[in-house]
C-alpha cells in the first residue's frame, strides 16, 4: 500500500538520509585501490551505527553485509568480502541504507578507484546523469511512468541498456514498499505521484546488453555479457512543484523542481 507520510515521518526520513549521506561521504575518502570490500562494509556500519541508526541491509533476507559492494560488471547486491580487493581501474558501486527510529534512507553512488579508462568515466557519468535527468520528473502530478521513460530516453541515447527486472520503490517505515520504479518505460503511465510520497529513483545501467544473472551465492547480479556496470540512487520526498532529496548533504542540490 502506498502511503503518503506526515511531517514527523518525514523529519525521520531525512535524518535517515542525512546518515546515509555522511556514510557516501567518507566513502570518498577511503574508496582507493588495495582496499577490500569487507573493509568498505566495517567502515560503512561504523559510520550508520554512530549516528544512532542501523544498517538497513543487514540481515534482510538474509543478505549477510551492511552496504552492498558491487565491482565492475556487477550491476547490484555484491557481498562485501575479505577476498575482493579493489584494484586501480576498477569501478565499485556501494548502496547505502540506514534506518533511524524506525524509518529507511537509501542511496548507491559508484566510484572511479584510482584512475579509471575514459570509456568507464563516460558510463558513471551517464549514469549519475540519468538520476538527477529522472529526479526532475518526480513531483506531485506526474506518474513513475514519466520518470522511467526520462532514465530510459537518456541512458540509450548513449547505447547503454537498463536491465528491467532491477527497479526503484517507495520507501519509508520498510526499505522497499510500493510503487516500484522503473528505469524502463512509458510516459504518463503507472502510479501518480502525490506530494508527501517517498521513492527511491535509480538507474542501474550496463554498457553492454541488458541481460543479468545472479551469481551462486543468490545475491550478486552480474551481467551476461561481462560488460561493466553503474548504480546511482538517492531517496526523495515527493513535493508540490518538484522533489526533495533525503540522501545529500549538498543543501543546494536537496531541492529538485
Amino acid at each position: 500500500m502506498i502511503t503518503i507520510k506526515s511531517p514527523r515521518e518525514i523529519e525521520l526520513m531525512k535524518e535517515a538520509g542525512r546518515i546515509v549521506a555522511l556514510v557516501h561521504e567518507k566513502m570518498k575518502e577511503v574508496v582507493k585501490p588495495g582496499i577490500s570490500t569487507h573493509e568498505i562494509d566495517k567502515i560503512a556500519e561504523e559510520v550508520i551505527r554512530a549516528n544512532g541508526a542501523t544498517p538497513s541491509f543487514k540481515g534482510y533476507q538474509g543478505f549477510p553485509g551492511s552496504v552492498c559492494t558491487s565491482v565492475n560488471n556487477m550491476l547490484v547486491h555484491g557481498i562485501p568480502s575479505k577476498k575482493v580487493i579493489l584494484a586501480e581501474g576498477d569501478i565499485i558501486s556501494i548502496d547505502v541504507g540506514a534506518c533511524y527510529k524506525g524509518y529507511h534512507g537509501d542511496s548507491a553512488w559508484s566510484y572511479a578507484v584510482g584512475k579509471i579508462s575514459d570509456e568507464h568515466a563516460r558510463l558513471l557519468q551517464v549514469t549519475h546523469d540519468a538520476l538527477f535527468i529522472g529526479l526532475k520528473e518526480a513531483k506531485a502530478g506526474n506518474r513513475v511512468g514519466d520518470i522511467a521513460n526520462a532514465i530510459q530516453t537518456y541512458v540509450e541515447s548513449f547505447g547503454y541498456s537498463l536491465p528491467i527486472e532491477y527497479t526503484g520503490h517507495g520507501i519509508g517505515q520498510n526499505i522497499h514498499e510500493d510503487p516500484y520504479v522503473p528505469n524502463v518505460g512509458m510516459a504518463h503511465t503507472l502510479e501518480k505521484l502525490k506530494a508527501g510520497m517517498c521513492i527511491a529513483i535509480e538507474p542501474m545501467v550496463f554498457m553492454g546488453k541488458p541481460y543479468c544473472r545472479t551469481l551462486s551465492d543468490g545475491w550478486g547480479v552480474v551481467s551476461k555479457d561481462g560488460s561493466w556496470a553503474a548504480h546511482y540512487e538517492h531517496t526523495v520526498i515527493i513535493r508540490p512543484d518538484g522533489c526533495e532529496i533525503t540522501t545529500t548533504l549538498n543543501k543546494e542540490e536537496s531541492i529538485v523542481g
